[in-house]
C-alpha cells in the first residue's frame, strides 16, 4: 500500500520514516510501534501514523534524527543538571537549547541529568544505532569520584566480571583506580549503569564525567562548549583500534592530568 500524505501534503507513514532514519525494516518498524517503543511528540505512537518532520520520534528513549543533505555531528560536553533530550515538558535545560537550530539533530544515547561530559549529538539515523546497539561494542569511559574510599582487589574484580542488579547482571568492564575514584570502561548501556554499580558494591558515586566514546575524547571541551565533528574525527570515533599508538597515549596522559 502506497504511503499517505497528511493533510498538508508532507507527511509519511511513521513505519516508513523509521525505516529511512535506518532504524529498522517496515515490517521490524511495525512490530516497535505495536510494542509500544515508539513515541511521537511525547506520546506513544499508532500503527500508520503519519509523521512530518517537524515530528519528535523517540524509539526507546532515543530521538531519532533524518535531515536533508550531508549528515552533522558535534561533539558537546553536557553540564551536570541538563536533560539529554530535545525538549522537556517541565522547562528544565536540555541538551539542545544551546546548540544551532538544525533539523534531526538529536544527542546520541544517555547520560542522565546528574552527569556530565562527553555527548554526541548528530542528524545521521545510522550512526546513532551504529553508536547505541550494542552488537557493535564501543567503548565508553567514565571518570568516578566515589564515596567509601578506594575498592579492593576483590570488589574491582566483582566489577569487571559483572555485578548483579535489578535489571540483570552487567557485561564484563575494565575498572582502574584513579585519584579519589576510579575509569569505568563499559560496553554496554544500562540506564545509569556506572552509578549503580558501584552503589551496589557500597560505593556511591559523587561525580561522574564521560571522557571518552570510542575513539573520541573529551579533550579540553569545557561545560557547555561544543564543536562539530570532521572526517578525521568521525572515522576515529568507530576506529579506535586504528589510532596511531602515540596519539592515543597523548590523549589518554592529557585524559589523566585533567581528570586524576
Amino acid at each position: 500500500m502506497a504511503d499517505t500524505p497528511d493533510e498538508k501534503g508532507t507527511g509519511e507513514r511513521l513505519q516508513k520514516r523509521l525505516a529511512r532514519a535506518g532504524v529498522a525494516s517496515r515490517r521490524a518498524a511495525e512490530e516497535l510501534i505495536r510494542a509500544g517503543r515508539v513515541m511521537v511528540n511525547g506520546q506513544s505512537a499508532t500503527l500508520g501514523q503519519s509523521v512530518t518532520p517537524d515530528d519528535v520520534i523517540e524509539v526507546d528513549d532515543l530521538v531519532i534524527g533524518l535531515a536533508d543533505g550531508q549528515p552533522r555531528t558535534f561533539v558537546m560536553y553536557k553540564r551536570r543538571g541538563v536533560i539529554v533530550t530535545a525538549h522537556d515538558e517541565k522547562g528544565r535545560p536540555a541538551v539542545l537549547d544551546n546548540m544551532p537550530d538544525i533539523p534531526g539533530l538529536h544527542p546520541v544515547g544517555r547520560l542522565d541529568r546528574d552527569s556530565e561530559g562527553l555527548l554526541l549529538l548528530t542528524t545521521d539515523g545510522e550512526l546513532t544505532l551504529r553508536l547505541t546497539h550494542p552488537r557493535y561494542g564501543h567503548d565508553k569511559v567514565y571518570r568516578a569520584w566515589i564515596e567509601g574510599g578506594l575498592p579492593d582487589n576483590e570488589t574491582l574484580d566483582a566489577l569487571e566480571d559483572g555485578i548483579e542488579l535489578e535489571d540483570g547482571f552487567t557485561s564484563p568492564a575494565r575498572v582502574d583506580r584513579a585519584g579519589l575514584g576510579l575509569y569505568v570502561t563499559l560496553r554496554e548501556g544500562k540506564n545509569r549503569q556506572v552509578r549503580r554499580m558501584l552503589e551496589a558494591v557500597g560505593h556511591p558515586v559523587t561525580r561522574l564525567v564521560r571522557v571518552r566514546l570510542g575513539g573520541l575524547w573529551l579533550e579540553d571541551l569545557v561545560p557547555g562548549e561544543w564543536r562539530e565533528l570532521g572526517e578525521r574525527d568521525l572515522f576515529d570515533l568507530e576506529n579506535p583500534e586504528k589510532t596511531p599508538e602515540n596519539v592515543w597515549t597523548r590523549k589518554e596522559r592529557l585524559t589523566r592530568e585533567r581528570w586524576g
